[in-house]
Parts: C-alpha cells; sequence; structure tokens
C-alpha cells in the first residue's frame, strides 16, 4: 500500500509584509521510490536500506528498463534508483523514453570505472557505485529528499508569483489593467525585464536581485538560479527566464545554461569551434555552437 505525506498549512509571508495562508510539503512525508536494477540481490540491497533510514515508500521495482518506462509512468515516483548498465534497454534507454525533463529525481546506481564517476560529478548527478556504502548511501537519499521538498515548494512560489503578477495591476490600478487585457483580446505580450526574481525558501519568499545571478541552469522540468554562493530552484522553463532578463547583462550559452556576462572570467578553447565557459568563481560552463553567435554579439570577433 502507498502512504502519502501530510501537507502542513503555514503562513507564507509577501514581499510587501503582508501574509497568505499556503500548503507547505511537509519535510517528514514519505517519498516515493521506483528501484530499477536487473539483479535480484541489488534491488533488495536498497529496498532493506531504504526501510532502515525511515521516510521512503517503494512503490514498484524493475528488473528491466521496459518494466522501469512503464512503472514511472504509471506511479510518477518522486524518485528512482536508476542502474546503468541492464540488459536490452538500459538507465540511459529508459531516459530517453521518459524524456528527461519529466523523469523524477535520478540516482544512478553504477559500477562503472572512475573516469565515468567523474563525469556524473561533473554533471551535479547522484550515483551509487556498487558495491553500495551504507554512509554514501544515507547522505545520497538525504540529498535527493531535500530536492524533492524543494521541487514542490518551487512549485507553490511559482504559483503565487503568477498570481501576485495578474492580481496586483488590478488592485493597484483600479482594474484599469484588467480593462486593457480584455479590451486587447487577451493577446499575450511580451514578458517585461524583471530585476528582482521571486523564490520560494522553505516558509518564506525571497527576492533575488538580477545583479546577484551569476549563472541559470536548466534542471528538469525546473530552472536552478546560482547567486551569492547559494543555488535557488524554481517551476519556471530556460526560455521565459531568458526573456525576463537583460539580454545586455545575461546571455545564453546553451539550451541548458543562461550566464550574467559580467561573471565570465575567460574561454577556454575545446576545438576550433566550441569553448568552455570559466566564470569568476571556477565553474566551467560549455559554450555550444548554437549559442555562440550569442555569446560574441557581447565580446566581439574574438570567438
Amino acid at each position: 500500500m502507498e502512504h502519502h505525506g501530510q501537507l502542513e498549512r503555514r503562513p507564507l509571508p509577501l514581499p510587501d509584509g503582508s501574509s497568505v495562508h499556503s500548503l507547505r510539503p511537509d519535510a517528514s512525508a514519505v517519498i516515493r521510490a521506483i528501484i530499477v536494477d536487473d539483479e535480484l540481490l541489488a534491488r533488495r540491497g536498497i529496498r532493506a536500506r531504504l526501510e532502515r533510514l525511515g521516510n521512503y515508500s517503494v512503490v514498484a521495482e524493475c528488473a528491466s528498463g521496459r518494466e522501469a518506462v512503464a512503472a514511472i509512468r504509471e506511479h510518477a515516483p518522486n524518485v528512482v534508483f536508476l542502474d546503468v548498465q541492464m540488459p536490452g534497454v538500459n538507465g540511459f534507454g529508459v531516459i530517453d523514453e521518459i524524456g528527461a525533463a519529466n523523469m523524477p529525481i535520478v540516482i544512478f546506481v553504477t559500477a562503472f570505472d572512475n573516469y565515468a564517476l567523474e563525469a556524473f560529478e561533473a554533471h551535479a548527478f547522484d550515483y551509487l557505485l556498487k558495491p553500495i556504502d551504507d554512509d554514501r548511501f544515507a547522505a545520497t537519499v538525504e540529498r535527493a529528499r531535500q530536492r524533492v521538498v524543494e521541487r514542490e515548494e518551487s512549485e507553490v512560489a511559482r504559483r503565487l508569483a503568477a498570481l501576485m503578477s495578474d492580481l496586483r495591476p488590478a488592485l493597484e490600478g483600479g482594474g484599469a489593467a484588467m480593462a486593457r487585457r480584455a479590451d486587447s483580446g487577451g493577446t499575450a505580450t511580451p514578458s517585461p525585464l524583471v530585476n528582482r526574481i521571486v523564490v520560494r525558501d522553505r516558509d518564506r519568499v525571497l527576492l533575488i536581485d538580477v545583479g546577484d545571478i551569476d549563472w541559470i541552469g536548466a534542471d528538469g522540468d525546473y530552472v536552478r538560479i546560482h547567486a551569492s554562493g547559494k543555488s535557488h530552484l524554481i517551476r519556471d522553463t530556460m526560455t521565459a527566464m531568458e526573456q525576463r532578463l537583460d539580454p545586455t547583462a545575461f546571455v545564453r550559452i546553451h539550451r541548458s545554461a543562461i550566464v550574467n556576462s559580467s561573471r565570465i572570467r575567460e574561454l577556454k578553447p575545446y576545438s576550433s569551434r566550441e569553448y568552455a565557459v570559466i566564470l569568476q568563481d571556477g565553474t566551467r560552463l560549455r559554450l555550444s555552437r548554437r549559442y555562440r553567435e550569442r555569446l560574441r554579439s557581447h565580446f566581439g570577433e574574438y570567438l
């Protein structure tokens, strides 16, 4: 039987000092997990460790990639433990079938060598190396639980920000803005440039100055904002985020990365046509050929 975490009602402060009550995911809520591994003993080992740690409910076990695709679509889990090397459809085949943007949080389970593990770490994906170490397992599972809570809270923040955006002009302008929208037939207009980004952080709403943003990266159905040494997850798309940022200050360098151009420290060529973009804090990002012209508009013909 599946268990579902309870939602906790808490007051949510707004930027103007007022507050509303919103449903906040309880940090102790049970996380729904699927275990995917072609080895029965490996699946049993992961299940036993989860049961010892608590706060996780295994809604399905899968012995193949095909079973995993069906189970993910049926159960919509929060987290999937995904074996990379399986006969037939392997772990990456599962992601291709579901679509990276539609995947739950993924913890890779692998027996890969050190070179491959460096690739996982470089792209900020959690992994468990067989044979599984109990301490690493506990730390990895806790990070996954925190990311689940972040995702759910970010969705609340996104809906709240959209509500404020729609209602505030009418409340402050006596309905004139709503009337203009009705007169125009509801035609969408380009998103205005913003000076601050609304982010939900636990039981607070933060307003991040865009000037403090170092870079923004895609994270599934979300975007992760890196600013002032911290990162914040919000429910949005890279395209929508790009449209709200000043194009003279921010440049998209990859389909999954937008950079504050003032934070770029150097460019290092991979080849005659590709570069690594290195930021002042040492973050290393890839400049794809598709977005090279955009960066060239900031730095001239050196690229």
